[in-house]
């Protein structure tokens, strides 16, 4: 099963596991990731599942979509590498995935 690294804002790293196929949000929201509110339940309706992918692994993704870009303009603290993570699935070639959450999310 795929991991990911949440980095919270503070520095605080919090590892979970999670089944392919599974998005990034729902993975985060199962295992009580802090600043990953998911309020719109992962239909790419709101930027509270917003994170910054580490660089490393920015590439690695499928772009996103249209209206994950729209909704991502929304957000103040949006950077090049910002994502909604109810938007990334995971697979087993993102195994190790490391993202951040940004302190508007705190």
């Amino acid at each position: 099963m795929p991991t990911v690294t949440f980095i919270a804002h503070s520095g605080r790293e919090t590892i979970v596991t999670a089944p392919a196929g599974v998005t990034v949000m729902r993975a985060a929201v199962n295992n009580g990731v802090p600043g990953i509110d998911a309020d719109c339940g992962g239909c790419c309706a709101c930027a509270t599942c917003h994170v910054i992918v580490d660089s490393a692994w920015f590439a690695r993704l499928p772009p996103a979509t249209a209206d994950e870009s729209d909704m991502l303009d929304s957000v103040s603290s949006r950077q090049p590498s910002s994502r909604l993570c109810c938007q990334i699935t995971l697979t087993d070639a993102l195994d190790g995935l490391v993202v951040t959450t940004p302190a508007t999310q705190g």
